[in-house]
Protein backbone atom coordinates (compact mmCIF):
# COMPACT_ATOMS: atom_id res chain seq x y z
CA UNK A 1 0.00 0.00 0.00
CA UNK A 2 1.15 3.30 -1.02
CA UNK A 3 1.59 6.56 1.25
CA UNK A 4 -1.79 8.10 0.02
CA UNK A 5 -3.80 4.57 -0.28
CA UNK A 6 -2.34 4.10 3.60
CA UNK A 7 -3.35 7.63 4.72
CA UNK A 8 -6.59 7.76 2.71
CA UNK A 9 -7.77 4.73 4.74
CA UNK A 10 -7.36 6.29 7.62
CA UNK A 11 -8.36 10.33 7.27
CA UNK A 12 -11.82 9.27 4.34
CA UNK A 13 -14.98 10.65 6.60
CA UNK A 14 -12.36 11.59 9.41
CA UNK A 15 -13.00 15.04 11.51
CA UNK A 16 -10.27 17.17 11.48
CA UNK A 17 -9.74 20.71 13.16
CA UNK A 18 -6.25 22.47 12.16
CA UNK A 19 -5.44 25.66 13.65
CA UNK A 20 -3.32 28.28 12.20
CA UNK A 21 -4.70 26.54 8.76
CA UNK A 22 -4.87 30.08 6.77
CA UNK A 23 -1.09 29.63 6.92
CA UNK A 24 1.57 28.09 4.59
CA UNK A 25 1.82 24.55 6.52
CA UNK A 26 -1.24 25.17 7.53
CA UNK A 27 -2.80 25.86 3.95
CA UNK A 28 -1.13 22.49 2.43
CA UNK A 29 -2.27 20.70 5.58
CA UNK A 30 -5.68 21.14 4.80
CA UNK A 31 -5.30 20.53 0.74
CA UNK A 32 -4.44 17.22 1.87
CA UNK A 33 -6.19 16.45 4.32
CA UNK A 34 -9.46 17.40 1.81
CA UNK A 35 -7.96 15.67 -1.19
CA UNK A 36 -7.84 12.19 1.41
CA UNK A 37 -11.56 12.89 2.14
CA UNK A 38 -10.96 14.14 5.94
CA UNK A 39 -13.91 16.91 6.90
CA UNK A 40 -11.74 19.88 7.55
CA UNK A 41 -11.85 22.73 9.76
CA UNK A 42 -9.87 25.35 10.50
CA UNK A 43 -9.27 27.89 12.38
CA UNK A 44 -7.00 31.00 12.55
CA UNK A 45 -6.81 34.89 11.63
CA UNK A 46 -6.62 35.68 7.97
CA UNK A 47 -4.05 34.53 5.91
CA UNK A 48 -0.77 36.34 7.01
CA UNK A 49 0.12 37.32 3.47
CA UNK A 50 -0.94 39.06 0.92
CA UNK A 51 -0.81 37.08 -1.56
CA UNK A 52 -1.15 33.78 0.59
CA UNK A 53 -0.85 29.96 0.14
CA UNK A 54 -4.63 29.98 1.46
CA UNK A 55 -6.12 32.12 -1.58
CA UNK A 56 -3.48 31.01 -4.70
CA UNK A 57 -4.66 27.57 -3.38
CA UNK A 58 -8.21 27.77 -3.16
CA UNK A 59 -8.65 26.04 0.08
CA UNK A 60 -11.33 27.87 1.59
CA UNK A 61 -13.61 26.29 -0.87
CA UNK A 62 -12.68 22.62 0.39
CA UNK A 63 -12.74 22.83 4.29
CA UNK A 64 -14.89 24.75 6.88
CA UNK A 65 -12.65 28.04 7.58
CA UNK A 66 -13.38 30.10 11.03
CA UNK A 67 -11.07 32.84 11.47
CA UNK A 68 -10.39 33.66 15.09
CA UNK A 69 -7.76 33.91 17.18
CA UNK A 70 -5.67 31.33 18.66
CA UNK A 71 -5.63 33.58 21.99
CA UNK A 72 -9.54 34.30 22.09
CA UNK A 73 -10.75 30.98 24.24
CA UNK A 74 -14.55 31.81 24.05
CA UNK A 75 -14.33 32.39 19.86
CA UNK A 76 -12.03 28.88 19.85
CA UNK A 77 -14.03 26.49 21.85
CA UNK A 78 -17.02 27.52 20.24
CA UNK A 79 -15.75 26.50 16.70
CA UNK A 80 -14.09 23.52 18.28
CA UNK A 81 -17.30 22.30 19.89
CA UNK A 82 -19.13 22.71 16.52
CA UNK A 83 -16.06 20.64 14.79
CA UNK A 84 -16.07 17.81 17.14
CA UNK A 85 -12.99 16.84 15.81
CA UNK A 86 -11.74 13.29 15.85
CA UNK A 87 -8.36 14.42 15.18
CA UNK A 88 -6.55 17.81 15.65
CA UNK A 89 -3.39 19.67 13.98
CA UNK A 90 -2.45 22.32 16.26
CA UNK A 91 0.10 24.75 13.97
CA UNK A 92 -1.44 28.09 14.90
CA UNK A 93 1.68 30.39 16.28
CA UNK A 94 3.79 33.49 15.67
CA UNK A 95 6.16 31.71 13.79
CA UNK A 96 8.79 34.18 12.52
CA UNK A 97 12.51 34.72 14.58
CA UNK A 98 13.23 38.17 13.85
CA UNK A 99 9.36 39.15 14.17
CA UNK A 100 9.74 37.90 17.83
CA UNK A 101 12.13 40.33 18.90
CA UNK A 102 9.72 43.50 17.86
CA UNK A 103 6.77 41.58 19.26
CA UNK A 104 7.78 39.37 22.44
CA UNK A 105 5.25 39.58 24.17
CA UNK A 106 2.09 39.03 21.65
CA UNK A 107 5.05 35.97 20.57
CA UNK A 108 4.17 34.53 23.80
CA UNK A 109 0.30 35.12 24.31
CA UNK A 110 0.08 33.16 21.04
CA UNK A 111 2.54 30.66 20.95
CA UNK A 112 2.22 29.75 24.98
CA UNK A 113 -1.41 30.46 25.57
CA UNK A 114 -2.43 29.36 22.43
CA UNK A 115 -1.58 25.92 23.42
CA UNK A 116 -2.92 26.21 26.34
CA UNK A 117 -6.43 27.09 24.76
CA UNK A 118 -6.56 24.18 22.39
CA UNK A 119 -5.28 21.70 25.11
CA UNK A 120 -8.32 22.95 27.25
CA UNK A 121 -10.96 22.67 24.33
CA UNK A 122 -9.55 18.86 24.49
CA UNK A 123 -9.95 18.70 28.49
CA UNK A 124 -13.38 20.01 28.26
CA UNK A 125 -14.85 18.18 25.68
CA UNK A 126 -13.71 14.82 25.30
CA UNK A 127 -14.00 12.72 21.80
CA UNK A 128 -11.16 13.16 19.82
CA UNK A 129 -8.56 10.54 19.81
CA UNK A 130 -5.62 11.95 18.31
CA UNK A 131 -3.87 15.59 18.93
CA UNK A 132 -0.15 16.69 17.53
CA UNK A 133 1.33 20.10 18.99
CA UNK A 134 3.71 21.04 15.84
CA UNK A 135 6.64 23.08 17.20
CA UNK A 136 10.08 23.58 15.70
CA UNK A 137 13.33 22.35 15.94
CA UNK A 138 14.72 25.55 17.96
CA UNK A 139 12.78 24.28 20.49
CA UNK A 140 17.02 23.10 21.94
CA UNK A 141 19.30 24.80 24.06
CA UNK A 142 21.28 25.38 21.26
CA UNK A 143 25.62 26.23 22.09
CA UNK A 144 26.29 26.41 18.50
CA UNK A 145 28.39 23.67 18.37
CA UNK A 146 29.37 22.39 15.14
CA UNK A 147 28.69 18.80 13.72
CA UNK A 148 26.26 18.22 17.13
CA UNK A 149 22.54 16.73 15.77
CA UNK A 150 19.54 17.03 18.99
CA UNK A 151 17.92 14.08 19.95
CA UNK A 152 14.39 14.70 21.43
CA UNK A 153 16.08 13.85 24.91
CA UNK A 154 18.14 17.29 25.05
CA UNK A 155 17.68 20.21 27.06
CA UNK A 156 14.59 22.42 25.68
CA UNK A 157 15.64 26.39 26.56
CA UNK A 158 15.15 28.25 22.88
CA UNK A 159 17.13 31.57 22.69
CA UNK A 160 15.20 33.72 21.15
CA UNK A 161 11.28 34.38 21.90
CA UNK A 162 9.99 32.33 19.36
CA UNK A 163 12.10 30.18 19.71
CA UNK A 164 11.65 30.00 23.65
CA UNK A 165 8.12 30.03 23.12
CA UNK A 166 8.02 27.18 21.55
CA UNK A 167 9.89 25.41 24.26
CA UNK A 168 7.04 27.03 26.68
CA UNK A 169 4.55 25.26 24.27
CA UNK A 170 6.67 21.77 24.84
CA UNK A 171 6.57 21.95 28.58
CA UNK A 172 3.22 22.94 28.52
CA UNK A 173 1.96 20.01 26.26
CA UNK A 174 4.00 17.56 28.68
CA UNK A 175 2.03 18.72 31.93
CA UNK A 176 -1.09 18.47 30.05
CA UNK A 177 -0.66 14.85 28.53
CA UNK A 178 0.54 14.01 32.28
CA UNK A 179 -2.29 15.55 33.96
CA UNK A 180 -5.10 15.29 31.95
CA UNK A 181 -4.79 12.39 29.66
CA UNK A 182 -2.68 9.58 31.44
CA UNK A 183 -5.32 7.31 31.23
CA UNK A 184 -5.91 4.70 29.24
CA UNK A 185 -8.76 5.13 26.74
CA UNK A 186 -7.71 8.68 26.78
CA UNK A 187 -6.95 10.99 23.79
CA UNK A 188 -3.17 10.32 22.48
CA UNK A 189 -0.74 13.54 22.44
CA UNK A 190 2.41 14.04 20.23
CA UNK A 191 4.68 17.10 19.29
CA UNK A 192 6.86 17.32 16.15
CA UNK A 193 9.83 19.55 16.16
CA UNK A 194 10.17 19.77 12.59
CA UNK A 195 13.06 21.72 10.71
CA UNK A 196 13.16 24.76 8.24
CA UNK A 197 10.48 23.97 5.84
CA UNK A 198 10.20 25.50 1.84
CA UNK A 199 7.58 25.04 -0.78
CA UNK A 200 5.28 27.30 -2.80
CA UNK A 201 3.24 29.59 -1.11
CA UNK A 202 5.41 30.73 1.59
CA UNK A 203 5.00 34.34 1.29
CA UNK A 204 6.20 35.67 4.72
CA UNK A 205 8.92 38.39 5.87
CA UNK A 206 12.14 37.45 6.94
CA UNK A 207 12.15 33.76 5.22
CA UNK A 208 14.59 32.79 2.79
CA UNK A 209 12.59 31.11 -0.05
CA UNK A 210 9.76 34.14 -0.62
CA UNK A 211 13.16 36.74 0.07
CA UNK A 212 14.52 35.34 -3.09
CA UNK A 213 11.25 34.53 -4.77
CA UNK A 214 10.03 38.58 -4.29
CA UNK A 215 13.85 39.98 -5.33
CA UNK A 216 13.61 37.94 -8.62
CA UNK A 217 10.36 38.52 -10.10
CA UNK A 218 11.22 42.15 -8.92
CA UNK A 219 14.30 42.19 -11.10
CA UNK A 220 16.43 42.88 -8.16
CA UNK A 221 19.65 40.72 -6.71
CA UNK A 222 18.94 38.39 -3.83
CA UNK A 223 20.44 39.65 -0.26
CA UNK A 224 21.32 36.32 2.26
CA UNK A 225 21.14 37.46 5.21
CA UNK A 226 23.02 34.69 6.54
CA UNK A 227 25.09 32.86 3.90
CA UNK A 228 26.52 30.61 5.96
CA UNK A 229 24.52 29.12 8.82
CA UNK A 230 23.35 25.66 8.49
CA UNK A 231 19.94 24.88 7.99
CA UNK A 232 17.78 21.36 7.92
CA UNK A 233 16.15 22.40 5.13
CA UNK A 234 13.18 19.88 3.77
CA UNK A 235 10.21 20.35 0.97
CA UNK A 236 7.24 21.40 3.45
CA UNK A 237 5.50 18.21 2.46
CA UNK A 238 7.68 15.79 4.28
CA UNK A 239 6.96 17.18 7.99
CA UNK A 240 3.22 17.48 6.46
CA UNK A 241 3.50 13.89 5.56
CA UNK A 242 5.43 12.82 9.25
CA UNK A 243 2.66 14.88 11.27
CA UNK A 244 -0.15 12.61 9.00
CA UNK A 245 1.78 9.65 10.56
CA UNK A 246 1.79 10.40 13.97
CA UNK A 247 -1.65 11.61 14.19
CA UNK A 248 -2.57 8.16 12.26
CA UNK A 249 -0.42 5.98 14.03
CA UNK A 250 -0.78 7.12 17.63
CA UNK A 251 -4.57 6.91 17.15
CA UNK A 252 -4.23 3.13 16.40
CA UNK A 253 -2.01 2.97 19.09
CA UNK A 254 -1.10 5.34 21.64
CA UNK A 255 2.25 3.90 21.99
CA UNK A 256 3.25 5.55 19.27
CA UNK A 257 2.23 9.20 21.09
CA UNK A 258 5.54 11.03 22.09
CA UNK A 259 8.21 13.84 20.80
CA UNK A 260 9.52 13.53 17.10
CA UNK A 261 12.19 15.09 15.12
CA UNK A 262 11.03 15.58 12.06
CA UNK A 263 14.02 16.79 9.30
CA UNK A 264 16.57 15.92 6.08
CA UNK A 265 19.08 13.26 6.17
CA UNK A 266 22.44 15.02 7.70
CA UNK A 267 23.97 15.68 3.85
CA UNK A 268 20.76 17.28 3.37
CA UNK A 269 21.14 19.65 5.78
CA UNK A 270 22.83 22.80 4.04
CA UNK A 271 23.80 26.49 4.49
CA UNK A 272 21.46 29.29 3.27
CA UNK A 273 23.84 30.16 0.32
CA UNK A 274 24.21 26.50 -0.81
CA UNK A 275 19.66 26.95 -0.96
CA UNK A 276 20.47 30.42 -2.69
CA UNK A 277 22.52 28.15 -5.06
CA UNK A 278 20.01 25.81 -5.81
CA UNK A 279 17.29 28.42 -6.55
CA UNK A 280 19.23 30.47 -9.20
CA UNK A 281 20.24 27.08 -10.43
CA UNK A 282 16.46 26.33 -11.10
CA UNK A 283 14.97 29.27 -11.66
CA UNK A 284 17.21 30.50 -14.39
CA UNK A 285 17.22 33.70 -16.68
CA UNK A 286 18.55 36.82 -14.67
CA UNK A 287 18.31 35.61 -10.62
CA UNK A 288 21.63 36.22 -8.60
CA UNK A 289 22.30 36.20 -4.71
CA UNK A 290 24.67 38.45 -3.10
CA UNK A 291 25.89 38.20 0.48
CA UNK A 292 23.88 41.25 2.95
CA UNK A 293 25.29 39.89 6.29
CA UNK A 294 24.13 42.28 8.68
CA UNK A 295 26.99 43.06 11.51
CA UNK A 296 24.20 44.19 14.35
CA UNK A 297 21.63 41.42 13.28
CA UNK A 298 19.09 40.11 16.23
CA UNK A 299 20.72 36.66 17.33
CA UNK A 300 19.89 33.34 15.27
CA UNK A 301 21.74 30.24 15.79
CA UNK A 302 24.33 29.52 13.26
CA UNK A 303 24.37 25.61 12.90
CA UNK A 304 21.22 23.74 13.67
CA UNK A 305 21.03 20.19 12.88
CA UNK A 306 18.36 17.49 14.64
CA UNK A 307 19.10 13.50 15.01
CA UNK A 308 15.88 12.01 13.39
CA UNK A 309 16.50 8.24 14.04
CA UNK A 310 13.65 7.82 16.87
CA UNK A 311 11.56 8.90 13.74
CA UNK A 312 13.22 6.35 11.14
CA UNK A 313 12.86 3.08 13.53
CA UNK A 314 9.59 4.04 14.99
CA UNK A 315 7.84 4.57 12.03
CA UNK A 316 9.82 3.72 9.22
CA UNK A 317 10.28 7.46 7.88
CA UNK A 318 13.08 8.57 5.35
CA UNK A 319 12.54 11.41 3.09
CA UNK A 320 11.12 11.20 -0.23
CA UNK A 321 12.77 14.07 -1.94
CA UNK A 322 16.45 15.25 -0.90
CA UNK A 323 16.91 18.80 -1.18
CA UNK A 324 17.56 20.08 -4.78
CA UNK A 325 14.43 18.18 -5.43
CA UNK A 326 12.78 19.89 -2.85
CA UNK A 327 14.10 23.56 -3.89
CA UNK A 328 13.65 22.46 -7.60
CA UNK A 329 9.83 21.69 -7.10
CA UNK A 330 9.10 25.05 -4.69
CA UNK A 331 10.77 27.00 -7.96
CA UNK A 332 8.65 25.47 -9.90
CA UNK A 333 5.40 26.14 -7.91
CA UNK A 334 6.79 29.80 -7.44
CA UNK A 335 7.10 30.07 -11.22
CA UNK A 336 3.76 28.91 -12.50
CA UNK A 337 2.07 31.28 -9.85
CA UNK A 338 3.87 34.08 -11.13
CA UNK A 339 3.18 32.98 -14.95
CA UNK A 340 -0.56 32.55 -13.95
CA UNK A 341 -1.22 28.89 -13.81
CA UNK A 342 -3.88 26.88 -12.06
CA UNK A 343 -2.41 26.70 -8.66
CA UNK A 344 -5.04 24.79 -7.08
CA UNK A 345 -4.31 22.57 -9.80
CA UNK A 346 -0.58 22.38 -9.40
CA UNK A 347 -0.49 22.10 -5.76
CA UNK A 348 -2.67 19.11 -5.70
CA UNK A 349 -0.48 17.59 -8.57
CA UNK A 350 2.90 18.00 -6.13
CA UNK A 351 1.16 16.52 -3.20
CA UNK A 352 -0.37 13.26 -5.47
CA UNK A 353 3.25 12.77 -6.72
CA UNK A 354 4.64 12.68 -3.41
CA UNK A 355 2.52 10.79 -2.01
CA UNK A 356 2.51 8.54 -4.76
Amino acid sequence: MGHFEELKAFYAGKRVFVTGHTGFKGSWMCKILSILGAEVYGYSLTPPSDPAAFDIMGVEKEIHSTIGDIRDFEVLKSAYRQAKPDCVFHLAAQPIVRASYDLPRYTYETNVMGTVNILECLRLYPGAESFLNITTDKVYENNDLADHAFQEDEKLDGYDPYSNSKSCSEIVTHSYKKSFFSHEGDIAISTARAGNVIGGGDFAADRIVPDCVRSTVEGKTIGIRNPYSTRPFQHVLEPLYVYLMIVMKQAEDPSYAGYYNVGPVDEDCITAGQLADYFVQFWGQEAAWKSQAEPDAPHEANFLKLDCSKLRHTLGWKPVWRVDEAIRHTVEWYRAWHEGADMAALTEEQIRAFLQ
